[in-house]
């Protein structure tokens, strides 16, 4: 998926005249869990998420980024944290921050989320360069999908019926 918006308060962006969105949900094991790959605009899209969750069996989900300062206060912290809720998983998600010339600036915020949603790790200054660190306890992750089975408890897209009042 672009970027291509008309930011209210902000600017208009238009990915699309120079990258190549990808086509496949990526999942991969590592030392810390098995990781579930994404970037920035995908944030918006929670289908990506569940399907990183319930089809690939991510643990941990990567969200590197370059939201723009507008979009990030208002939308930023919020979409993190319902990705690790709805996912049950930890959500690392390294953001960019600064000027990055005359027409970009990015709005930064680094973060570790928890599987129950709660911020375990966070740069002191959204506008700070550094490095976040926190424990990914992947019992936690065990524990929390556990007392709340979503994924046993989820209907197929098709159980739901459309209705209009």
């Amino acid at each position: 998926m672009w970027f291509d918006v008309d930011v209210p308060g902000g600017r208009v962006y238009k990915e699309s005249s120079f990258t190549e969105p990808g086509e496949d949900i990526v999942a991969v094991d590592s030392p810390i869990g098995r990781l579930g790959l994404s970037v920035c605009y995908d944030l918006r899209f929670p289908e990506i998420y569940q399907l990183l969750r319930f089809q690939h069996e991510a643990q941990v989900l990567l969200v590197p980024s370059a939201f723009t300062a507008v979009t990030g206060a208002a939308h930023w912290e919020i979409l993190l944290r319902a990705r690790a809720i709805e996912t049950q998983c930890y959500v690392i998600a390294a953001a960019q921050t600064g000027k990055h010339g005359d027409k970009r600036e990015s709005y930064g915020d680094s973060l570790i989320i928890d599987p129950w949603g709660t911020i375990v790790g966070r740069l002191p200054d959204r506008l700070s360069t550094g490095i976040v660190v926190a424990d990914i306890d992947l019992s936690f992750v065990d524990s929390v999908r556990e007392k709340m089975p979503i994924a046993k408890q989820r209907m197929p897209i098709h159980f739901w019926k459309a209705a209009s009042l």
